[in-house]
């Protein structure tokens, strides 16, 4: 036995061990709005990062050490400062902005929640079904893309086709797939005021937290508690979209097929999914380790919950084309748009 593998596989442990208490302390911090206090604030004092969030004086002192051992803060021993760089704020204390990375720590906890049935489907079968998350687990979802569809939807990715654009500017019709709590929806009905804009997802509680939140918007969107199948047929669409749905879905090729059918002459399916490689020697990194941990935690397991395919989180491109030409869409694009964490689709009928 090669001693010098084992010890690489002992630090290897402690890195991922430490690594999931940082997420969990680091989830603290954007939950308290410790890192917002100390956001462009340079070297703070422990009274002084108490004082500014309120908090429990212990606490608060346990966590900066924490967060200056996995290096999220930088500390002065000369004075017994704590600072949150810029660069570092720039992640953790941008809420709303396309760039934070906050919303991640939050599926943490959600996901382990669930893990002692994961555990026991790993010996029967089935699955945990989305409606059995804990109501973090959406708001993490929520936190986590909120930034990148207020912002870059519709002025970046869908500015990538723009003859979908012109459609939706004049007055069309767009349905988002999936929705979720609406955030796709919220963006595209400000976005084109003009067209019919369509949210359809059958968890009741993200179809409630939706309406709520575009409840201001005029006129709000119609937004559908059910599956597609429950959508009226005669309604066709310049624009459909399925953004980290596909995936999780039970019965894939049958929705893209429904979907297929319900795009006008012209229409596109605009399909987000998790940037991985169809080959699992390339996705050995950690981008390609949170996925699958995403996946058997969440994306797989609701589909087999309800005797789907479980396809995952990574299924990658060559899985997700194949889908798309067995439903019978005629031309299959990749989409040129610059990410870290996804790949972007453009399905003609």
């Amino acid at each position: 036995m090669d001693k010098e593998k084992t010890k690489d596989m002992a630090d290897r442990i402690f890195r991922d061990m430490a690594g999931a208490m940082a997420v969990g302390l680091a989830h603290l911090g954007t939950q308290t709005g410790l890192f917002r206090v100390m956001a462009d604030q340079g070297p703070m004092t422990l009274d002084a990062v108490v004082r500014g969030s309120g908090l429990t004086a212990r606490y608060v002192e346990e966590w900066l050490k924490g967060m200056v051992a996995a290096r999220y803060l930088d500390y002065a021993p000369a004075t017994g400062t704590f600072c949150l760089p810029a660069e570092h704020a720039y992640l953790l204390a941008s809420e709303t902005t396309d760039h934070y990375m906050g919303g991640l720590f939050g599926m943490v906890p959600p996901l382990l929640t669930v893990a002692p049935r994961v555990l026991q489907a790993f010996r029967d079968g089935g699955g945990v079904p989305f409606a059995d998350f804990a109501p973090e687990c959406r708001e993490a979802i929520d936190l986590m893309n909120r930034g990148n569809y207020e912002h870059r939807l519709v002025d970046y990715w869908l500015a990538q086709l723009p003859e979908v654009v012109a459609r939706l500017t004049a007055g069309g019709r767009v349905l988002d797939v999936g929705c979720g709590t609406g955030q796709v929806v919220q963006a595209l009905a400000r976005a084109f005021p003009a067209s019919d804009v369509i949210g359809v997802d059958p968890d009741a509680r993200s179809i409630a937290a939706a309406t709520a939140a575009m409840a201001a918007l005029t006129p709000p969107p119609r937004l559908i508690h059910a599956t597609l199948d429950a959508v009226p047929t005669d309604l066709r669409c310049d624009l459909i979209l399925l953004c980290d749905v596909l995936h999780d879905l039970p019965t894939p090729l049958p929705v893209l097929r429904d979907i297929r059918q319900r795009l006008a002459p012209g229409g596109v399916l605009f399909i987000i999914e998790p940037r991985v490689s169809d080959h699992l020697e390339e996705n050995i990194h950690p981008m390609g380790a949170m996925f699958y941990g995403f996946s058997v935690f969440h994306c797989m397991t609701q589909s087999i919950a309800h005797q789907g395919a479980g396809l995952g989180a990574c299924m990658g491109p060559a899985r997700t084309k194949d889908l798309l030409a067995e439903a019978g869409f005629s031309r299959i694009d990749s989409v040129p748009i610059k990410s870290a964490v996804n790949l972007f689709y453009a399905a003609h009928p």
